[in-house]
């Protein structure tokens, strides 16, 4: 954890939001997503890898009354409270490695755009999904790098999916829908991103 949590204290700390490429003044479908979760003003939400993302500033406008944002950078999650201002005492915010993450709640709504493509070896991603499948209880959106989208970001080696992956890797889960975005960055290039929406998989009980 340590050489990943240095690269992204560094990145915080050395660029602006105009200087990194995942920068969204409107995360649209990110909220998209969320908002057509049912009911998802009461429900629990987790941003995972939300750093310095505007989209806890949506949640919070649109008077969610929980919402908590993970990102492995202290530094990030400082530039996001103090743009929120006295509002950044209504979100729960946690410092942590997804990867050692280790959930004392459960979740209603895990959001996760760009941190699970970072994870490249075997048994990082099987960490994840073994968290979600722990913490999720209802709805799970991952956007991340397609199949046709960069092979790096931020200096960092990611790993791309395309739907039928995304599919299987998430198999404690029930995909609802998957769909492309072409995000244009700020400095006017153009990354290829798949974001699937899932729904927690309930197991049928067998007859008595």
């Amino acid at each position: 954890m340590g050489n990943q949590k240095q690269h992204w204290e560094t990145v915080y700390e050395t660029k602006t939001p105009e200087q990194v490429s995942w920068t969204q003044a409107v995360p649209e479908t990110s909220l998209e997503l969320i908002r057509a979760c049912d009911g998802y003003l009461n429900k629990s939400i987790i941003d995972v890898g939300g750093g310095d993302s505007n989209l806890v500033d949506f949640l919070v406008a649109d008077g969610c009354i929980d919402v908590t944002v993970l990102d492995i950078s202290e530094k990030a999650l400082e530039r996001a409270k103090k743009r929120l201002g006295e509002k950044a005492s209504r979100v729960k915010w946690i410092v942590s490695d997804i990867n050692d993450f280790a959930a004392e709640t459960q979740y209603d709504i895990w959001h996760d755009r760009a941190a699970f493509h970072f994870l490249t070896a075997s048994d990082q991603i099987n960490c994840y999904v073994e968290t979600v499948n722990q913490s999720v209880v209802e709805n799970l959106i991952v956007g991340t790098f397609s199949d046709d989208g960069p092979k790096k970001c931020s200096g960092l080696d990611i790993t791309q999916y395309n739907e039928t992956q995304m599919t299987q890797t998430f198999k404690g889960f029930d995909k609802v829908s998957c769909t492309t975005e072409a995000h244009v960055t700020p400095f006017q290039t153009t990354q290829h991103f798949i974001f699937c929406s899932f729904k927690k998989a309930q197991i049928e009980k067998s007859p008595v």
